[in-house]
C-alpha cells in the first residue's frame, strides 16, 4: 500500500527517480517518460470527466483512470525472476474496455472522412487524451526494445486509444456532430 507522508524528498534532485522495486534510474529513461506520459493521459480524462453528463460514460472513465494507475505500477516494475508480486495489467482489463469500447461504437454511423479532434467539450478533451495516450504507446513501443514490457500493457494502451477515439465520437451526439476533415479545404 501506498504511503505518503512527506511529498517532496530531495532524493530526485539529482535527475534520478526511483522505480517500485527500489532501484534507481534516470527521469529522462524510457520507462519514466512512458509512465509519465500515461499520468498525462489520466489527467486529459479526468478534465473531460468533468464535462460528461452520462453516468455510464463517466463510470467507464473512472476505471480506465484507475486501470491508468495499474499500468504506470506495471511499467515503474521491472521485471523480476519472479514477478508474481508485481502488479501487472491483465488481459480482463483489455476485455473490459474492449466490451465498453463496442457498446459506444454501436449507435455511431462509420466514418466516411477524418474527424477533426473537436466538437463538444468532452469530445475535445477525450480526443487530447487519445492523442497523448498515442504519444505514451510511441514511449512503451521505445521502451520495448530496450527492455522487457509485459505485451498486455501494450495491448491495453493500444486499445485505449481506440476507446478515447470512439467516446470522443460518442459525445459528439453519437458521430452526428463531429467535426469532419475537409481535404484540400483551405487551398
Amino acid at each position: 500500500m501506498v504511503k505518503l507522508n512527506k511529498i517532496y524528498t530531495r532524493t530526485g534532485d539529482d535527475g534520478s527517480t526511483g522505480l517500485a522495486d527500489g532501484s534507481r534510474t534516470n527521469k529522462d529513461c524510457f520507462r519514466v517518460r512512458a509512465y509519465g506520459e500515461i499520468d498525462e493521459a489520466n489527467s486529459a480524462i479526468g478534465v473531460a470527466r468533468l464535462y460528461t453528463k452520462n453516468v455510464e460514460l463517466d463510470r467507464s472513465l473512472a476505471r480506465i483512470q484507475n486501470d491508468l494507475f495499474d499500468l504506470g505500477a506495471d511499467l515503474s516494475t521491472p521485471t523480476l525472476e519472479d514477478d508474481s508480486k508485481s502488479l501487472r495489467m491483465v488481459q480482463s482489463q483489455i476485455d473490459r474496455l474492449e466490451l465498453e469500447l463496442d457498446a459506444l461504437n454501436v449507435d455511431i454511423a462509420p466514418l466516411k472522412t477524418f474527424v477533426l479532434p473537436g466538437g463538444s467539450k468532452p469530445a475535445a478533451y477525450l480526443h487530447l487524451a487519445r492523442a497523448i495516450t498515442r504519444r505514451a504507446e510511441r514511449e512503451i513501443v521505445a521502451m520495448a526494445k530496450e527492455e522487457q514490457v509485459n505485451p498486455l500493457a501494450l495491448k491495453y494502451i493500444n486499445r485505449l486509444s481506440d476507446y478515447l477515439f470512439v467516446a470522443a465520437r460518442w459525445c459528439n451526439t453519437q458521430g452526428r456532430t463531429d467535426v469532419k476533415w475537409v481535404p484540400g479545404a483551405e487551398r
